[in-house]
């Protein structure tokens, strides 16, 4: 890697996806941090109810799945071993891991692994903490109150202002994250709507569906969110490959260049896959003491995914193509 000022996107680019990029790393992901998908199983089954309902709207027992961001493969994995108890015994599933780094070594056959979506996909795209890490450039507010260009050096991760920014990086600010006044920081979200878009144009029909920290217009952090991870701590974002590159994502961008999209957190999309968090009633500890305990350990598990302040207050943006 160099050792220029560059913008964060294209540094970001580098150091998660070059060849020495963090995403390259063989310890994958779940070696740096935990998401929904490493939290509990009943995410997965989660997701293999949502295939399930998808196969049954598009009146076939023939459904693809594709995996966005599939890390090492632990989410398609999961949803292939849920399918059998969440209804989908006799759905015939081609499942697609997308991911840039080499195929993980016994990894289901099933799963067919690829650098890009697969086009004429119908079934359910799943975007599981892909779009945070999809490069983007800052911007921050200089005395003048001119938008200009964060520029990064990738040895230490110091930082300079660069040049106003302009065009439609500059009409994306306007609309989606103003300015709070000098000295305030914005990451522009147009290549993330843009990689979404692309994202959702491989799928001929079904349901595509992103997951991710997220904010909304009204409520953008004043000073951005871009941070870094590196073995399960959160660290100074110093793009020289050691660490994730990760900003929460404006949902609400993505969502309002798509036709039939919608967002909500994860706590009421997993309360309408059957996930509550609920705990057993008591009467069960005494009739039946063991299913009692394996109901109590699920229900642990579930409020975490559903928790607020926790992961239930990630976005999960939907878009249909029926």
């Amino acid at each position: 890697m160099t050792d220029e000022w560059r913008g964060w996107q294209e540094v970001a680019e580098t150091a998660l996806y070059g060849d020495e990029g963090f995403y390259r790393r063989p310890e994958g992901p779940a070696g740096h941090f935990r998401t929904s998908v490493h939290a509990s199983p009943l995410f997965a089954a989660a997701v293999a109810r949502l295939l399930v309902r998808t196969a049954a709207e598009l009146g076939t027992t023939h459904v693809d799945l594709v995996d966005i961001g599939a890390g090492r493969g632990e989410l398609v994995t999961g949803v292939l071993a849920a399918l059998p108890a969440e209804g989908g015994a006799d759905l015939a599933v081609r499942a697609y891991a997308v991911e840039l780094a080499a195929r993980p070594e016994g990894l289901d056959r099933r799963v067919e692994w690829c650098a890009q979506p697969p086009p004429g996909a119908r079934g359910l795209l799943f975007a599981n903490e892909w779009l945070d890490n999809v490069p983007l450039p800052v911007a921050e507010t200089d005395a003048e109150g001119v938008e200009r260009y964060v520029e990064v050096r990738t040895r230490d991760g110091a930082e300079r202002l660069g040049a106003p920014v302009t065009g439609a990086d500059a009409e994306w600010l306007r609309r989606w994250w103003p300015s709070a006044g000098p000295g305030s920081r914005a990451e522009v979200g147009r290549p993330r709507d843009e990689a979404w878009a692309a994202a959702v144009s491989t799928l001929s029909a079904g349901l595509a569906v992103a997951v991710d920290y997220a904010h909304v217009r009204g409520e953008r952090p004043p000073f951005g969110t871009l941070t870094g991870f590196r073995a399960g701590r959160e660290v100074r974002p110093v793009p020289d490959g050691t660490c994730d590159l990760t900003a929460h994502v404006a949902l609400d961008a993505c969502a309002a260049a798509a036709p039939h999209a919608t967002v909500r957190t994860q706590r009421e999309a997993l309360s309408a896959l059957g996930i509550t968090g609920e705990r057993p009633p008591l009467t069960l500890a005494s009739t039946d003491p063991s299913a009692y305990l394996r109901a109590l350990a699920a229900a642990g598990e579930a409020a975490e995914l559903t928790a607020r302040g926790g992961l239930g207050d990630f976005g999960w943006l939907e878009q249909r193509k029926f």
